[in-house]
């Protein structure tokens, strides 16, 4: 297991050379050494992840074969504070290697292509593997400072992503959003970690968990109250959680972080920075399993995120706003699971979700990428002929999200891993349960109908691009461009030049990603849901990385006939609505908003979250700082202070200048002024 830290370190070392080396190393070196360490990190980690599943099908019981610590370095010792830099291996850490790596190796081939006009390309680069470290670094923590480190640096990366094109305002704005708002979460994270070493004396995970059942019911004062330890615990993390995986109430900088480049978008929104948080809470779900109250909060939160997205999903024009949406409902679907106790199944969507997510939004760059960077589905349609590639992927990736399969024939991923959510929910029994399982047939009804809205405003229909000033502006160029380009001539019309513009297919360092994406869009789902979930292999697989509920996944699996076609049946009613509102019959979208005025504006502004926002917080902290700078800074202390005494000396240096006339004379009395006045002292003494 030595190789792990290859594993972790390759991202970091390829950054600081990319950052580092920028001009002398070139756009191609610098995209050679980041993808080239990628791939090896990915290439790494697959291997650790199969030793795991091989021991969860061989039923293999030496726990020493289930989890390896690789020590680093001693890095923090202060009086009862130990804390040492270890790399953990396990099953949890496994699965997420491999999610974060394949995807991000990925990522960066897909960079080749859909970043090679940009002048800044290697910091580009440097960002992406400074990302993905900071996210194994999560991963892979043993104590909670470890995860703590890993947990900032992929805010910071972000930060630095969302905002890569710094010349536009509204990628400054929505990077020091997701920045701002994640602070708040990480309060709760760090207060959360404060508490943990107050009651266990440590920060290392595994002794954490062992010492956790001895303070189940003890009580901890906190704001004035006695409080449950292990539930205020849980919940300052989960807080944290909140902040890192867009839950409701903290999720506001999710849809704005589209601003970055659509790579940066796959790679913050499919596999890493927003799955940090459900991967924290099934890493202590033993610790979690101690708090009735707090997992019901857990559930809650996560159905009402799930409903929420999905709802606001349906009314997005942007497709990349429309998949981030969506990346938002999914996690609450993740949560909600974790919270009735599946975590098995809540990892497993995770990992189904990181493909056919990173699919999805790969697919929405191919598709801007055709259609000159114009991001609003409303100027698209009759892609599928120009862009066939393209489509197919992207309706692996619909068909996946949507669960479309049938049981025990064939199903795409998430008719795996999404559906088993659902069961494990209505499986709980418990009242929180039986919420977030309605809630969660809804949101698959929304999910359905506004993925395949996509698909059919995007692919289908007849183009809409002469609507598009970005069209408009590439026909022009095109046009212009003599002996450039010369298909785009075909067809051209000087009443409407959008009709000379035919949209290309992405280069091959696109597709590439795209293909091995569909692959586990299609695959991922049938391939390892007996290990994930499966009660006969589950337990075995899982090790003990996580609380995996044995008797819940029995109960899963035999839930009503019902309960299992629900999902199915409300996915093929979603396509029916899409394909009626979209394909058969194309003035419904604007007859059903002018009817519901109100709840299609309601949906359009995101149940006005950002307004909301903006009249508690923006504007008093404006108002605040305009008084505190006007009235305290200029007013105060400027005044009295460094431009008081700049005045006063001003002042003085100009009666000075008065006195100093250039006339001999005036001098000569003042000279004799000045001695009869010392005579005068002098006599009177």
């Amino acid at each position: 297991m030595e190789s792990i830290k290859l594993i972790v370190f390759l991202p970091l070392l390829a950054a600081i050379i990319a950052g580092l080396g920028n001009r002398k190393l070139g756009n191609t070196g610098a995209k050679l050494v980041t993808t080239g360490a990628l791939f090896i990190s990915c290439a790494l980690s697959w291997p650790i992840f199969l030793y795991f599943l091989n021991l969860g099908e061989i039923g293999a019981h030496d726990s020493a074969a289930a989890q390896f610590v690789v020590p680093v370095l001693d890095f923090i010792k202060s009086d009862g504070l130990d804390v040492a830099w270890a790399l953990r291996v396990d099953t949890l850490t496994a699965v997420m290697l491999v999610v974060v790596t394949t995807v991000s190796s990925l990522v960066h081939l897909y960079s080749w292509g859909y970043m090679s006009e940009d002048d800044s390309q290697p910091r580009f680069f440097a960002y992406l593997s400074l990302f993905t470290f900071a996210m194994l670094m999560l991963v892979t923590a043993d104590s909670l400072v470890q995860m703590f480190f890993g947990w900032e640096g992929v805010g910071l990366a972000s930060y630095l992503l969302i905002g890569f094109w710094y010349h536009k305002p509204s990628a400054n704005a929505a990077a020091m959003k997701a920045f701002v708002v994640n602070r708040v979460g990480d309060f709760g994270f760090s207060l959360g970690i404060f508490a943990v070493f107050l009651v266990f004396g440590t920060v290392s995970i595994p002794e954490i968990l062992a010492a956790a059942p001895s303070h189940a019911g003890s009580t901890i004062g906190f704001l004035g109250y006695r409080v449950d330890t292990i539930t205020l615990i849980c919940i300052l993390l989960f807080i944290g959680a909140c902040g890192k995986s867009a839950q409701l109430g903290l999720h506001t900088w999710l849809p704005d972080a589209m601003e970055g480049p659509t790579p940066v978008s796959a790679l913050i929104h499919a596999a890493t920075m927003v799955t940090a948080g459900v991967f924290m809470v099934c890493r202590l779900s033993p610790l979690f399993e101690l708090s009735e109250t707090a997992t019901t909060v857990v559930t809650y939160v996560g159905a009402a995120t799930a409903l929420f997205a999905a709802t606001v999903g349906t009314t997005q024009t942007d497709i990349k706003r429309v998949i981030a949406y969506s990346t938002c409902s999914q996690l609450g679907y993740m949560f909600f699971a974790a919270g009735t106790g599946a975590y098995g199944a809540a990892m497993f969507h995770l990992f189904t979700h990181a493909f056919f997510k990173a699919l999805l939004f790969l697919g929405a760059g191919s598709v801007i990428h055709a259609m000159h960077h114009e991001q609003d589905m409303r100027y698209y349609g009759g892609l599928r002929k120009h862009i066939p590639l393209t489509f197919w992927a992207m309706m692996a990736g619909t068909l996946a999200i949507t669960g479309v399969g049938v049981a025990g024939l064939f199903g795409f991923a998430g008719f795996y891993s999404k559906d088993a959510i659902i069961e494990a929910a209505f499986a709980s029994g418990t009242q929180s349960g039986q919420f977030a399982f309605g809630v969660a047939v809804f949101a698959a009804l929304l999910t359905s109908f506004y993925s395949w809205r996509l698909i059919f405003l995007t692919f289908f229909g007849t183009p809409r691009w002469s609507m598009s000033e970005h069209i408009q502006h590439a026909a022009h160029d095109a046009h212009g461009d003599h002996g450039h380009d010369d298909h785009h001539a075909h067809g051209h019309s000087h009443d409407d030049p959008t009709l000379g513009y035919h949209p290309h297919e992405s280069p091959l360092p696109m597709l590439v990603p795209l293909g091995v994406l569909t692959l586990g869009a299609v695959f991922a789902g049938i391939g390892f849901h007996h290990s994930f979930i499966g009660p006969e292999h589950g337990a075995e697989f899982w090790k003990g990385s996580l609380a995996f509920d044995t008797h819940l996944m029995h109960e899963m699996h035999g839930v009503p006939q019902w309960v299992k076609l629900s999902a199915t049946v409300v996915m093929l009613l979603g396509l029916f609505m899409a394909w009626l509102a979209y394909i058969k019959d194309t003035t419904i979208p604007a007859r059903f908003t002018a009817t519901f005025r109100g709840l299609y504006l309601f949906l359009l502004n995101k149940w006005y979250w950002d307004e909301l926002y903006d009249m508690l917080f923006v504007k008093p902290s404006l108002w605040l700082g305009r008084i505190l700078w006007k009235g305290g800074d200029l007013g105060t202390i400027d005044r009295f202070g460094p431009n008081g005494a700049a005045a006063v000396a001003q002042l003085g240096s100009r009666m000075a200048a008065r006195l100093q006339t250039g006339y001999l004379y005036s001098y000569a009395l003042v000279m004799l002024l000045g001695l009869a006045g010392i005579a005068t002292w002098a006599m009177t003494r």
